[in-house]
């Protein structure tokens, strides 16, 4: 499979995850391909050490859009902390 494939893959499935998270996403179009990828890449890996999935064996697409929904929630909450790290150290200063 060639890497623009992969990558447009990506990015329909993490397009699909920010659809279906509730609130605003931090993220931008990269960023969102790039969850898509990680997205299915995750998902793969549970699936396999799950006994889901054979190890030649790709993550179908729901499982791929889960994946990215569980990264772009753990990104949220990072970027939420980090932002109030942020306002917290201006007013410090």
């Amino acid at each position: 499979m060639s890497i623009l494939w992969v990558l447009f893959v990506g990015l329909i499935v993490g397009a699909f995850a920010r659809l279906l998270m509730p609130g605003r996403g931090p993220a931008g179009l990269l960023l969102t391909s790039l969850l898509g990828v990680l997205g299915a890449a995750t998902a793969r890996l549970i699936g396999v050490a799950g006994g889901w999935y054979r190890t030649n064996e790709t993550s179908g697409f729901l499982a791929s859009v889960l994946g990215a929904m569980l990264l772009l929630w753990l990104y949220s909450g990072y970027a939420r902390r980090r932002a109030a790290r942020d306002a917290r150290d201006a007013r410090r200063t």
